[in-house]
């Protein structure tokens, strides 16, 4: 597992310090839990030749998928990897100590040869790795008294490896996502925590780290024919990920404009077909050329990433949500009515007004406008949507920013005028009343919405 990349703001040179202080406590303390392991493991392991060549052997296949990957080339946001094929086996046939010394020179590896990120990212992923690594290692020999039994094919040795492998997986992934949670309260603890597509790979990753491990304990030499199928698995990993690549924006993580047409078009036809309501939202960050010009492009990123997390963090699993382009996302709202979609564009604004990105100077702040359409009212087909959604966006670019708007109705001819107001004549205290109460929940702010 690599951590994601993280671009820090310009001029920052301690970036953990800009992040809030629960997460630099909870960083400090996994990385200082790691080092106390280190120590006091260094202090009880036994240091024999045999241990020091199994482990050479094993951190040397790690380096050569490393460089493998390197060498693929991995482009941002391409995160997921299959060393626990080789660290698994360093906690079920070496002492404790090894275990919690094996991500450090696979990272500093990785960190130099595949994808530099901020250094107390790389710092803490290895830190979490290791204490996974340490405790599962404990209990495997607290379990296992000789973990060379591996090698006689036993059941109850092979089945206390794959239980001590989930116990890794177990350990390392709420450590993980802990601190994610942390840094962006608006993510998913099912999004940090469970992922079908993670939890599949991570089954994998168990299993085969469980077979190396079965194969060293017969010969170190098998670690030869066990290297190509993990390094072929590797690269079938890193394919799949390119794929899923393809259709994100590489800075938010959000689908690319051409993959989100590609989804809400075929959730629009599947929509009409069934008779059910959607909504369009286009939303569009105010001033944000501003911020890059008084904070600089990195500052801008970040607001992007921050935004587009946001924006993810407050809608269901099931919504289609995009980056449009520039300052721009847009979002399809499936199963959802005219009245809970302006509550979702007033969840969203709200949210994102509340949300703050540190830089040198303090903190920086957004809004957003947002522009409404709904699918069988303003339109049946993805094109017309955006079109109408675009004009209720600039709609409220013009009323003041910070806003949600729907598109203006269409102007009536003089006929129409006439009727209309002997129609308001007749009902206009009445008809006034009627709409703010029943608008009332679902327009959140009046003022907001005064003329959209």
């Amino acid at each position: 597992m690599a951590a994601t990349g993280h671009i820090s703001p310009r001029g920052v040179r301690w970036p953990l310090l800009k992040h809030r202080r629960r997460l630099v406590v909870y960083i400090c303390a996994v990385v200082t839990l790691h080092v106390t392991g280190i120590v006091v493991f260094a202090a009880m392991t036994p240091i024999r030749w045999q241990d020091l060549v199994t482990f050479g052997a094993l951190l040397a296949c790690g380096g050569v998928c490393i460089e493998a990957t390197r060498r693929l080339g991995m482009p941002a946001g391409v995160s997921r990897d299959l060393l626990s094929a080789w660290w698994l086996p360093v906690a079920f046939l070496l002492p404790p100590l090894y275990a919690l010394l094996t991500p450090i020179p696979l990272q500093i590896l990785i960190q130099k040869r595949v994808r530099q990120t901020v250094l107390h990212r790389r710092v803490f992923s290895g830190a979490a790795i290791g204490l996974s690594g340490g405790v599962t290692s404990v209990v495997f020999h607290a379990t296992v008294s000789e973990p060379s039994a591996l090698d006689g094919g036993s059941a109850a040795p092979i089945a206390a490896a794959l239980a001590c492998a989930l116990l890794f997986s177990l350990i390392n992934t709420p450590l993980i996502g802990v601190a994610a949670y942390m840094a962006n309260h608006d993510i998913r603890w099912r999004e940090v925590l469970w992922d079908r597509e993670s939890a599949i790979l991570d089954v994998v990753e168990l299993c085969v780290g469980t077979i190396v491990a079965i194969l060293c304990s017969i010969s170190i030499f098998l670690l030869v024919l066990a290297l190509p199928p993990v390094m072929l698995l590797q690269r079938s990993l890193l394919h799949a990920q390119l794929q899923a690549a393809a259709r994100t924006d590489p800075k938010t993580g959000l689908l690319n404009v051409a993959a989100w047409q590609r989804e809400a078009e075929t959730e629009i036809v599947r929509a009409r077909r069934t008779g059910e309501n959607f909504a369009l939202l286009l939303i569009d960050i105010d001033h944000f050329k501003q911020v890059n010009d008084r904070h600089g492009h990195l500052v801008g990123d970040q607001v992007l990433v921050e935004v587009a997390a946001t924006l993810r963090g407050q809608l269901r699993e099931y919504d289609l949500v995009g980056r449009f382009g520039g300052e721009e996302f847009v979002v399809l709202l499936p199963h959802t009515d005219p009245g809970e979609a302006r509550q979702v564009a007033e969840r969203l604004r709200r949210r994102v007004g509340r949300m703050s990105v540190p830089v040198e100077e303090g903190m920086v702040r957004v809004t957003v406008s947002t522009g409404v359409a709904f699918g069988g009212v303003h339109g049946d087909d993805l094109l017309t949507l955006l079109a109408a959604a675009d004009l209720a966006l600039y709609q409220a670019k013009a009323l003041g920013r910070d806003r949600v708007c729907l598109p203006a109705p269409r102007r009536p001819g003089p006929a129409e005028m006439t009727h209309a107001d002997e129609h308001r004549r007749g009902r206009g205290e009445h008809h006034g009343r009627t709409a703010a109460r029943s608008h009332g929940p679902a327009m959140a702010s009046q003022d907001r919405l005064k003329g959209c």
